[in-house]
């Protein structure tokens, strides 16, 4: 049974001096039973689980820039992200080669060492090996039907500034549990995600939301590794039925990588009118 990975890596690497921040780490399988969640903190403990998970055939989201090749401003997958999902609030920070966190080429790099395939979308892998690719969960939040973000992303990582402290914390638990909600009613999805079927991210449910900055986050970590795996198994199940290419015209680098978000997607978020009229004909 195929195995779906993902992995919400924190950008910087960390030193001896300054620890990196911890990773978000899940995997689940073809059935949505989550096998393993938790949390690493450094690119050799992110890399020990995802040796611990891995199976052939493996499918791996990262939600980090994994190719980056740009001197200065973004790459063209993150200006497709605001052009395509701005209307649902969705943007994407910018990664080029001045800004000196590159965590997630440095784990690219290790990955293929070891063996994985990094693909981005536009040729069918090998399915006997393990795949990775990049991912972005706000695009999956709002380009998968299945969370019903029909309009605006959930504000679920950063509050307005209106509010005092404490009420933006209280505002952004209760948006949070409410997408945890939501997750959990993909038990019944194609394809599915059973946060009952581990402990940890059965508490995702039966705890409420932490308002403390330093809990949350270590709880919003776990929340994008679980939709950063669910997004693996939608483009491991449907392809691009149900995902687009972010970053498809861009030029490969030297060695043949290309740098591009693996994002779901509604037939209007897409580039192609075209494509928005053959899937409203069914």
């Amino acid at each position: 049974m195929t195995r779906f990975l993902g992995v919400d890596l924190a950008w910087a690497e960390g030193s001896d001096a300054r620890p990196a921040n911890e990773t978000g780490l899940a995997c689940i399988d073809e059935t949505g039973t989550v096998i393993d969640a938790g949390w690493a903190r450094g690119t050799d403990a992110v890399l020990d689980w995802i040796g611990s998970m891995v199976e052939p055939g493996a499918v791996l989201a990262i939600d980090a820039p994994l190719v980056v090749n740009n001197p200065t401003g973004m790459r063209l997958c993150e200006r497709e992200t605001g052009s395509r999902y701005g209307r649902w609030h969705v943007a994407a920070n910018a990664s080029n080669l001045g800004r000196p966190w590159q965590g997630g080429v440095s784990l690219r790099k290790r990955l293929e060492a070891a063996g994985w395939t990094y693909t981005d979308g536009l040729e069918q892998p090998d399915p006997a090996r393990p795949t990775f690719f990049e991912c972005y969960p706000y695009t999956t939040l709002v380009g998968a039907p299945e969370f019903g973000y029909d309009d605006k992303r959930p504000r679920y990582k950063r509050m307005g500034v209106a509010l005092p402290v404490q009420d933006r914390r209280l505002a952004r638990a209760l948006v949070c549990d409410d997408l945890i909600e939501r997750m959990w009613r993909l038990a019944d999805a194609s394809p599915p995600l059973n946060l009952a079927s581990h402990p940890l991210t059965d508490t995702l449910v039966t705890e409420c939301s932490p308002l403390l900055d330093r809990d949350y986050k270590h709880r919003e970590d776990l929340i994008d590794a679980l939709i950063s795996a669910w997004t693996a198994s939608l483009w491991w199940l449907h392809g691009a039925g149900r995902s687009q290419v972010l970053g498809a015209d861009d030029t490969p680098s030297v060695d043949g990588h290309r740098a591009t978000i693996l994002a779901p997607a509604r037939p209007e978020q897409r580039r192609d009118p075209s494509f928005a009229r053959l899937a409203a004909l069914g």
